[in-house]
């Protein structure tokens, strides 16, 4: 092989293939992070719900419409019946408390859009953590500033991971709280 076609390879050619090489590997890795993690996933829903007006103005607690979760691993997504307890009075007349007034006669279900998803082949317990004093918004941010609520949190194994590491330097007013197991079968069962 020629000596300058060799330098210039050297020089110029295998240089600019690790930069760009380098280049979309970063980038590819940034971009697609929010889709990776779920971070800023903000589904339209099939009725505009505000947890901003709910959870923040009215100061609804998290509980009265997600069911469940000092009892099962589960917080259970509202059923229209519990949309009804206020709305058979409230705003009645405006265009999407009409639709789930007749989703809730019809007895149809509202299908609304999961935002907050563990891997299946994670186990995750709702009730041991709220249980132990760890507020909602430590792992689904501040829903009651939210109007459309979205993902704030990655649920990967290693947020999950760190959370139980340095649970008291994140929720430093949680009392008797030991960190969470680190173990691989806490999780994957």
């Amino acid at each position: 092989m020629n000596k300058t076609i060799l330098d210039y390879s050297l020089k110029i050619r295998v240089p600019i293939t690790v930069f760009v090489a380098a280049l979309t590997f970063t980038l590819t890795y940034f971009l697609s992070r929010p889709e990776r993690d779920g971070i800023g996933y903000a589904p339209p829903q099939p009725i505009p719900f505000s947890h901003k007006l709910h959870a923040g103005e009215m100061a609804i607690d998290c509980q009265y419409c997600h069911t469940g979760v000092t009892e099962s691993r589960h917080a259970l997504i509202p059923a229209t019946s519990v949309c009804m307890n206020c709305h058979t009075v409230a705003r009645k007349n405006k265009e999407a408390i009409v639709r789930l007034t007749e989703y809730h006669g019809e007895g149809k279900p509202l299908e609304w859009k999961r935002i907050h998803r563990v891997p299946d082949f994670a186990y995750f317990n709702h009730s041991v953590h709220v249980n132990k004093g760890i507020e909602c918004a430590g792992c689904h941010g501040e829903v009651k500033d939210m109007d459309v609520i979205r993902q704030v949190s990655s649920f990967t194994m290693g947020s999950c991971l760190n959370c139980h590491r340095e649970v008291h330097q994140r929720f430093p007013d949680l009392k008797g709280v030991n960190t969470g197991p680190e173990h691989c079968f806490a999780c994957h069962r």
